[in-house]
C-alpha cells in the first residue's frame, strides 16, 4: 500500500509527542546498512531491472492476439487473463523498485527518471489490455461463467471475474464509454486547482507570537502553532488563519461546487442510483454502512462531549473553545527508543495473533522490509508497499518517539497483510481494499496499547498513553465522520440541483461542527469563524467517499481487539477471533471487506462493532478520570 494516507488528526494531546526534538537527518551513505531496506530483493542490479523492463515492454504487443477472441474457447480466455496478469505482476515488481529508490532520495535524478520509465510502460500496458474487461462484460455472466467451468486453470478468477461483471448494469456501449472516459481527462481540474491554491497562492497570514517570533502561518505552521501552550497565541492563531481562507471562501467553494459535479455527472451517466452508492461500488460496500456510521455517531455524541469535558477540567478553562482542542493537557513525558527497542515492542505487542504472525513479522524486521532512519533527500512520512512474489517495504522516518513506535506497528500490520495476503493468494486476489486495509493497522496499533498499559505503572506515562489513544479516537472517529457526514451532504444536494456556494458550504458544516461539539449545550463554544475549516480539508477534494474509512478501520479493529480480548481472558481461553483475523488477511482480495469481517465476528452492517468502540473510549476515560483524582 503506497502511500498510506493517513487522516487528518490532531496531534496534540500529549506535549511529549510536540517537545521532543527529532534526530536531524543525515546523508544516507552514513547510515547502517542495517538500517535500510533491500531494493536487491527485487532486482540484485540497475542492469537486471532494464533488463527486466525490456522483458516487459516486449511482451506487451502480445497481447492484440487475444482482442475479439475472448469467448472463443476456455483456453484462449484464459491464456488472455494470464498473459494480462503476468504482465501486470512483472510491472507492479518493476514500478516498485523504482519508487523505492526515488524514495530514498528525491534529489537523485537517475531512480526518477526509473520512475518516470515505469510509469510510461503502465501507460502502455493499460492501453493494451483495455479491450479485456469490455469483452468479459459484452460476453456476459452465463458465457463467462460456461467457459470457467470448462477449464480448471480459470477457477483462481472467479472473484475477479464477479467483480468486473458487477459494473455489468452501469457499463456503457463501447462508443459511449470512449466518450466518458475522455471526459474524464477534466475530472481532476478542480481539484489540481485547489491544491496550487492552498498549496502556493492563497496567501498565508504573519502573525507576532506572545515571544516575540513572527511566523507566517502556512498550513504546516497552523498545524504547530494551534498547539502552542500559551491560549493567547492559539486564538490569535485561529483568528489570522481562518480569517485568510474566508476571504476565498466564494472561490475555494467554487472549486469544490465543480469537483463535486463531476462525481454527479459519472453517477448519473453510469446509472447509479446515488454518488455515495457510486464510489462505494468498487468495494462493494453497502451505502447502509456509510449512514450507520453516521447514525451511530449521532447516537453517541454523548461520549464525545464526555471527553470534551474531561479536556476542559485537565486544562481548567471555564469555558471550552474549539481553538483549545489542539493544545496538549498531558504532562510532557520523556519516551525515547531506539529502532531495536521498538522492534521488541511491536513484536511483544502483537503475540496475541500467534506465532505464525509473529514469526514472520520478526524476520521481516531482520531481513531488509524496513527503510528506518530520516536522511537528507529521503521522502517525508511513512507508508508500506507491498510486493508480490517479493516482500513489503516500510519506509519510516525513525526520531525514537513513542509516536515512532506506533507507526512501526501500524505499518507492520499492512506489511503482514501484504504478506500473508501473498503467501495465501495467486495474484489475481492478491490485492486487497482499503475498507480491510486499514482494520490491519489500526489493530496492531490497539494491541501496542494494551502492551504498553499492561507494563506502564508510572502516573504520568499511563496519562500520556491513555490521552493520545482518546484523542485518537476523538480524531479518527468522531472528526472523521463529522467530514464524512459533510461530503454526503454535499453531493446530496448537487444531485438534487442545489447551489455550493462558498456561503452555502459553510453554514452547512458550522450547522455539523456545532452540533458535534455541543456548542448549544456549552460543551464547547465553535466560533463562526471556524465554518470555513471545510476549505482546509483537502481530503475533499483529493478522494470520493474516502475519508470514511478512517472511522470504520478504527470501529472494526478496536472491536476485534476486544474479541481477542475477551478470548484470552476467559476460563477456557480460545483463538477463534486471532484465526479469524489471520484467516481475513490471508484472504487477499478474493473475497469482499465486508464479508472478510463478518467472518472475524465484525459486523459493520450493525452498530455491534461502533459500542464495542464506544466502550473502549470511556473505559480510557474512567481509568483518566480515576488517575486524576
Amino acid at each position: 500500500m503506497k502511500p498510506d494516507h493517513r487522516p487528518l488528526l490532531p496531534f496534540a494531546l500529549a506535549a511529549g509527542m510536540l517537545l521532543t526534538v527529532p534526530v536531524l537527518a543525515a546523508e544516507r551513505a552514513d547510515i547502517p546498512d542495517h538500517y535500510k531496506w533491500k531494493t536487491a530483493d527485487l532486482y540484485p542490479t540497475e542492469q537486471a531491472w532494464t533488463q527486466a523492463r525490456d522483458d516487459i515492454a516486449a511482451r506487451i504487443p502480445g497481447l492484440a492476439a487475444f482482442q475479439g477472441r475472448l469467448g472463443e474457447s476456455a483456453d484462449i480466455f484464459c491464456t488472455a487473463l494470464s498473459t494480462s496478469m503476468d504482465l501486470s505482476r512483472d510491472l507492479a515488481r518493476l514500478s516498485a523498485y523504482a519508487s523505492l529508490r526515488a524514495d530514498e532520495d528525491t534529489r537523485v535524478a537517475r531512480p526518477r527518471e526509473l520512475d518516470q520509465t515505469a510509469s510510461a510502460l503502465d501507460v502502455r500496458l493499460s492501453t493494451a489490455s483495455s479491450y479485456i474487461t469490455p469483452e468479459i462484460l459484452a460476453l456476459g455472466a452465463e458465457k463467462v461463467w460456461a467457459l470457467v467451468a470448462r477449464d480448471r486453470r480459470l477457477e483462481p478468477y472467479r472473484p475477479w471475474l464477479d467483480d468486473v461483471l458487477r459494473y455489468q448494469a452501469h457499463t456503457l456501449s463501447a462508443a459511449e464509454e470512449k466518450v466518458a472516459s475522455q471526459c474524464g481527462l477534466m475530472a481532476d481540474g478542480a481539484s489540481r486547482t485547489y491544491g496550487m491554491f492552498a498549496d502556493g497562492d492563497l496567501p498565508f497570514p504573519e502573525i507576532t507570537l506572545s515571544t516575540g517570533r513572527r511566523v507566517r502561518l502556512d498550513g504546516a505552521a497552523y498545524v504547530l502553532h494551534r498547539a502552542s501552550l500559551n491560549r493567547d497565541d492559539r486564538f490569535k492563531v485561529f483568528q489570522a488563519f481562518w480569517s485568510a481562507y474566508r476571504r476565498f471562501e466564494r472561490t475555494i467553494g467554487t472549486t469544490l461546487d465543480a469537483h463535486v459535479k463531476t462525481h454527479v455527472v459519472d453517477q448519473q451517466v453510469h446509472k447509479f442510483g446515488s454518488c455515495v452508492e457510486a464510489a462505494l461500488f468498487g468495494s462493494n460496500i453497502p451505502v447502509g454502512v456509510y449512514r450507520q456510521l453516521i447514525a451511530d455517531v449521532h447516537a453517541n455524541l454523548p461520549t464525545l462531549h464526555r471527553y470534551l469535558k474531561l479536556r476542559q477540567r485537565m486544562m481548567g478553562l471555564d469555558t471550552l473553545c474549539y481553538q483549545d482542542l489542539y493544545a496538549p493537557i498531558v504532562k510532557e513525558v520523556s519516551l525515547s527508543f531506539k529502532p531495536e527497542q521498538a522492534v521488541d515492542l511491536v513484536l511483544q505487542a502483537v503475540a496475541p495473533l500467534g506465532p505464525d504472525y509473529v514469526a514472520p513479522l520478526r524476520n521481516g524486521f531482520e531481513s531488509g522490509w524496513v527503510d528506518w532512519m530520516p536522511s537528507t533527500g529521503k521522502r517525508s512520512g511513512a507508508y508500506n508497499l507491498g510486493v508480490y512474489g517479493a516482500h513489503p517495504y516500510e519506509l519510516l522516518n525513525f526520531n525514537g518517539v513513542y509516536d515512532d513506535v506506533t507507526t512501526l506497528a501500524h505499518e507492520g500490520g499492512h506489511s503482514m497483510h501484504a504478506y500473508l495476503a501473498g503467501t495465501h493468494q495467486p495474484y489475481v486476489t492478491y490485492g486487497y481494499r482499503t475498507f480491510v486495509a486499514e482494520v490491519a493497522s489500526t489493530l496492531n496499533e490497539n494491541l501496542l496499547l494494551q502492551h504498553m498499559l499492561g507494563r506502564t505503572k508510572d502516573r504520568d506515562t499511563r496519562l500520556f498513553l491513555l490521552g493520545s489513544r482518546l484523542d485518537d479516537l476523538r480524531g479518527t472517529l468522531f472528526r472523521q465522520t463529522l467530514f464524512a457526514e459533510f461530503e454526503l451532504k454535499i453531493h446530496e444536494r448537487a444531485e438534487k440541483g442545489e447551489p455550493l456556494t462558498g456561503e452555502k458550504l459553510s453554514e452547512l458544516y458550522l450547522d455539523l461542527l456545532r452540533e458535534y461539539y455541543g456548542d448549544a449545550q456549552g460543551v464547547c463554544r465553535v466560533p463562526d469563524l471556524m465554518s470555513v475549516e471545510w476549505a482546509f480539508v483537502s481530503q475533499f477534494w483529493n478522494y470520493n467517499f474516502y475519508v470514511y474509512q478512517y472511522a470504520t478501520s478504527i470501529v472494526a479493529s478496536s472491536s476485534l481487539a476486544a474479541n481477542m480480548r475477551a478470548e484470552a481472558a476467559a476460563k477456557r481461553p480460545t483463538t477463534k477471533s486471532r484465526d479469524a483475523c489471520l484467516a481475513m488477511l490471508s484472504a487477499g482480495g478474493s473475497r469482499y471487506p465486508i464479508d472478510l469481517l463478518k467472518d472475524t465476528g465484525v459486523d459493520m452492517t450493525t452498530p455491534g462493532p461502533f459500542t464495542a468502540a464506544m466502550k473502549e473510549m470511556n473505559g480510557i476515560m474512567d481509568e483518566m478520570e480515576k488517575l486524576l483524582e
